[in-house]
């Protein structure tokens, strides 16, 4: 019996090895050794405006007057934002604002504090 991995795509047991990475012959997926290697596929790694890497539970101040859509209320430069969730997508700070409540924000309009 073979020792190669099952396919991650459509877990195939068919794979093989080809030179430096793995192919599965029934999806046509194609992954690196070093991939298998690691465990898969790591987690985008979310950065601040000043390229700081951000995680769960970090402090962020605003850089940039953001306007909130769908009422007249404005975020101000230099709010701070204290115990950030990062999220999957285009908004991917979750968060709660003083004054104005839970908002996702962009991780390009704040830095780390």
């Amino acid at each position: 019996m073979s020792a190669l991995p099952n396919c991650p795509e459509c877990a195939s047991e068919f794979t093989y090895d080809d030179g430096l990475q793995f192919v599965c012959p029934e999806c046509g997926h194609e992954w690196s050794k070093e991939q298998e290697a690691d465990g898969g596929e790591e987690a985008p790694v979310v950065r601040d405006a000043n390229g700081n890497a951000l995680n769960d539970g970090d402090d962020v101040t605003v850089i940039k007057d953001l306007k909130v859509k769908g009422s007249s209320s404005v975020v101000k430069v230099g709010t701070k934002v204290k115990g950030i969730r990062l999220v999957e997508g285009d908004h991917d700070i979750d968060c709660k604002v003083e004054g104005i409540g839970p908002m996702k924000l962009k991780s390009e309009f704040v830095k780390k504090a």
